[in-house]
C-alpha cells in the first residue's frame, strides 16, 4: 500500500492515541485481558502522545493524508508500533519498521531491541527479531526480542 512516513508532530497526538487505542482494542485484545488493555491504553491518550514526542522519534504512516499507523525509537528501543486494524496487513507496519531500521544505523547503533506484545511476536520475527526472554508484568506478558543491524 502506498504512504507516507514522516516524524509526528504535535497535531499528531489525537491521530496517534485514536490509532493506538483501536489497534489495543480491536487486535492486542484477542491475547490480553481488558484490564491489561485498559491499564495500557492509559498511556496512550493525546498528552501522553505529546510526553513521549519529547522522549522519542515518533513516525507516523500517512494515507491519503490521513494517520494510518505510528511507530516510535527510544534509543535503541523500537516502541509503539500500532498500525490501525483497518490497514492492517497491508505492509504498512514494514515500511515503518524500515525507517525505524535507517534511523537506528545513522544513529550509530548496531542492535535494537523491542518488547513485544503477544500479539505482534510473530510480526516482529518475520522482520528478523529474535526472542531473548519473557517478561512479566502482573498478568501482562511482554516477549523481549532484539536484531541485529546490518551497515
Amino acid at each position: 500500500m502506498d504512504c507516507h512516513i514522516r516524524l509526528a508532530t504535535a497535531l499528531d497526538a489525537e491521530a496517534i492515541s485514536l490509532i493506538t487505542i483501536r489497534s489495543l482494542r480491536e487486535s492486542n485484545a484477542q491475547d490480553y485481558s481488558p484490564d491489561v488493555i485498559a491499564r495500557v491504553e492509559q498511556g496512550f491518550s493525546p498528552q501522553g502522545i505529546l510526553g513521549l514526542m519529547v522522549q522519542r522519534q515518533v513516525y507516523v504512516a500517512t494515507v491519503d493524508q490521513q494517520v494510518v499507523a505510528t511507530a516510535s525509537l527510544d534509543k535503541d528501543v523500537v516502541r509503539s508500533v500500532f498500525v490501525d486494524p483497518h490497514y492492517q496487513g497491508c505492509g504498512i507496519g514494514r515500511q515503518l519498521m524500515a525507517v525505524i531500521h535507517v534511523a537506528a544505523i545513522d544513529a550509530g547503533l548496531d542492535v535494537l531491541r523491542v518488547p513485544s506484545s503477544i500479539t505482534a511476536e510473530g510480526f516482529y520475527a518475520s522482520s528478523g527479531y529474535r526472542k531473548i526472554r519473557d517478561e512479566f508484568h502482573g498478568d501482562e506478558r511482554t516477549i523481549i526480542m532484539h536484531k541485529c543491524l546490518m551497515k
